[in-house]
């Protein structure tokens, strides 16, 4: 069993909101749950009960009330949720017209930026009457192509409030990228910067908007956020829609209108990563995305009004929509647009102390990273405001959690979730009432029915297996786009295990409760016939300190599969024989022969998409000679070069 790194106090654990939960439940239905697994078996076995708790626990507001919570058939996806309920999404992000904040700002840069409740909904009020006059009303398509600014949060909140579908990428992509998305959904509207700031330089966008423009003929409005490029002008622009500089479109004030819609009405579009194709364009319900970010939020991540959260994302990743959710708690959401490393590595640490952020959202290769740059921020910086640190995209190593835990803060529940775009939420998640153990992920959400199953279908405990979710959830997409008989949805999710959600996480479920997640299941290895997730490797080798980051792959090799690893190197290192023996033992001694690698190769990159996950699928499509369909979804698509035609694996 891995070492307790954190307890929660039984104090602190009576504080918190998800023990206060739990002791709502217990009075309100009369049952005895004395902890969380009783809790959390209860929130499976009584659905309808627990989202109806978790509505009024949260006072949501229902404009029409429903006839029922959950109507459903015995198989996945069949799912009606609080039928004839209508609300509206941006009316509880924005129930409160105080002087609280509600968004601070900041860009790489140093400008900071804040908005109070109160002058949010006036920026939303603002901008929603020139949407509606520009002839934006329920379901059309409202697209963006943003950086982190409050100016993306108030148009997500203007779209919303309106009926009309949010749809956002970041700067970064390329014109392709943009296209392969926003193409799909034909937007009404579609609002952008004239550049953006990453590490120091400034990006113009116009010879690349240009190009975008002329590959979306549904186009009726662009707008235009000067941001960064504070001279631009509507003359830049080549589109036969009407273009708008952001200041000259709309004026805030006036009180916001909210359009009641029903509560699967569909609220954002999002992407899969299209790495192996066009992109998925996922539909998430307006009710099913509310209800569950008020669960993971309010329950799992312990905020209140008084607490300000960040995490470190851009527009194109779903964990952006996840963040701004948090205005329904009524809590401030940090937002920062920029490198986290620019000028230094310190400098999102820095915003914990300026902005008093008490749960700070990361990366596991953010973590790594401070970790090799010798940064001690417990000595450097005062982080009292700091109760929760999370980190999600993939998973986190047990090294990160020593670190976190020796360099960062001792008394911080470190949360490592994982659930994905396609859910736009978490299946596996922190939790304030639960131990945090050395390397796992504490807990199954409230009301996800999660299991790890072998191929047969039949469940394991502390084996590897396939995570599913055996039971409908309110987060469920409602569809994809184009997909009017559910075909591609249900080839999707319910193909694997017909009824039954999977997504493709190749994962472990331990006695205690917790969860592993060993990678993708379509980038696992094979060799010898014995499955093994690449996260299995990952976490090995980043013991090793001359090793930045690696990517692991199967070869297809003699009529079986062999192990490629890909390492890169700190500055001024070589892969010489003695580093590679290091690397195999320390693999070897920490899990099987199996995992070693035949063949280990020294890289001066590793290809990730722009939310910064790593490629295996793509990489191992060029070491095979296959092409990669989408080079477009990633973030530095020139480092695939030097995967292609080795000769050390010809």
């Amino acid at each position: 069993m891995s070492e307790i790194l954190w307890q929660p106090s039984p104090e602190r654990i009576r504080t918190t909101r998800m023990d206060q939960f739990r002791r709502f439940i217990n009075d309100r239905h009369g049952v005895q749950l004395n902890d969380y697994p009783a809790l959390h078996q209860w929130s499976i076995d009584q659905r309808p009960d627990f989202w109806q708790a978790i509505v009024t626990f949260f006072e949501v507001q229902f404009r029409s009330p429903p006839s029922a919570v959950l109507i459903e058939d015995a198989e996945m996806p069949s799912a009606q949720w609080f039928p004839g309920a209508s609300l509206n999404f941006a009316e509880h992000l924005l129930r409160r017209r105080d002087d609280h904040p509600a968004v601070v700002a900041i860009s790489e840069d140093g400008q900071r930026e804040q908005l109070t409740y109160a002058e949010l909904a006036a920026h939303v009020a603002g901008l929603q009457d020139s949407l509606r006059a520009a002839g934006v009303g329920s379901g059309d398509r409202v697209a963006a192509c943003m950086p982190n600014t409050w100016q993306t949060l108030v148009g997500m909140l203007a779209t919303t409030s309106l009926g009309a579908i949010w749809s956002c990428s970041s700067p970064d992509f390329g014109t392709q990228g943009v296209i392969d998305r926003f193409g799909q959904i034909e937007p009404k509207v579609l609002i952008t910067c004239a550049g953006y700031r990453y590490a120091g330089k400034t990006i113009d966008q116009s010879a690349k908007l240009n190009e975008i423009l002329e590959r979306l003929p549904s186009l009726e409005q662009l707008i235009i956020v000067p941001y960064a490029r504070p001279h631009a002008c509507v003359e830049d622009y080549q589109t036969q829609a009407r273009v708008a500089l952001w200041n000259d479109f709309y004026q805030p004030g006036g009180e916001p209108a909210f359009v009641a819609v029903p509560f699967d009405h569909p609220l954002y579009i999002l992407y899969s990563s299209g790495t192996t194709g066009v992109p998925k364009c996922i539909i998430h319900g307006t009710g099913g995305v509310l209800l569950t970010h008020l669960k993971e939020h309010g329950l799992h991540a312990d905020i209140s009004r008084e607490d300000c959260l960040f995490y470190y994302t851009t527009c194109g990743w779903m964990m952006w929509n996840w963040l701004v959710s948090v205005l329904a708690i009524g809590a401030t959401a940090v937002l920062y647009d920029g490198s986290p490393f620019h000028p230094g590595p310190e400098r999102l640490i820095d915003l914990i102390d300026a902005e008093k952020i008490s749960v700070f959202g990361t990366s596991p290769k953010f973590l790594a990273t401070l970790e090799k740059a010798g940064l001690q921020p417990r000595l450097s910086h005062d982080l009292s405001s700091l109760k929760g640190l999370i980190s999600t995209g993939s998973p986190l190593s047990p090294q990160s959690y020593d670190y976190v835990y020796r360099e960062i803060k001792a008394e911080l529940c470190l949360s490592s979730m994982s659930g994905g775009t396609d859910i736009v939420s978490c299946f596996v998640i922190g939790n304030p009432v639960l131990p945090v153990r050395r390397g796992e992920m504490q807990c199954k959400s409230l009301a996800m029915a999660i299991e790890v199953w072998d191929d047969q279908g039949q469940p394991l405990l502390e084996e590897k297996g396939e995570l599913v979710c055996t039971r409908h959830f309110p987060a469920m997409p409602i569809g994809l786009w184009n997909d009017p008989d559910q075909k591609k949805l249900r080839a999707s999710y319910f193909s694997q295990f017909p009824g039954v959600w999977a997504q493709g996480d190749y994962a472990e479920q331990r006695a205690n409760g917790s969860l592993l997640i060993h990678g993708r299941s379509d980038a696992v290895l094979n060799p010898g016939g014995v499955r093994i997730g690449t996260a299995e490797i990952y976490r090995q080798v980043e013991k090793v300190p001359q090793v930045l980051e690696s990517l692991a792959i199967g070869q297809h090799w003699q009529d079986d599969v062999r192990v490629v690893l890909f390492v890169r190197l700190d500055d001024g290192i070589e892969l010489d024989e003695a580093l590679e023996q290091q690397i195999r033992q320390v693999i070897r001694a920490n899990t099987t022969p199996r995992h070693v690698p035949a063949k280990i190769l020294a890289v001066s990159d590793i290809p990730r998409t722009i939310s910064g996950k790593i490629v295996e699928l793509a990489v191992r499509n060029v070491v095979h000679g296959e092409p990669v369909k989408n080079t477009d979804a990633l973030a530095n698509p020139e480092a695939l070069a030097q995967f292609r035609d080795r000769p050390e694996l010809a």
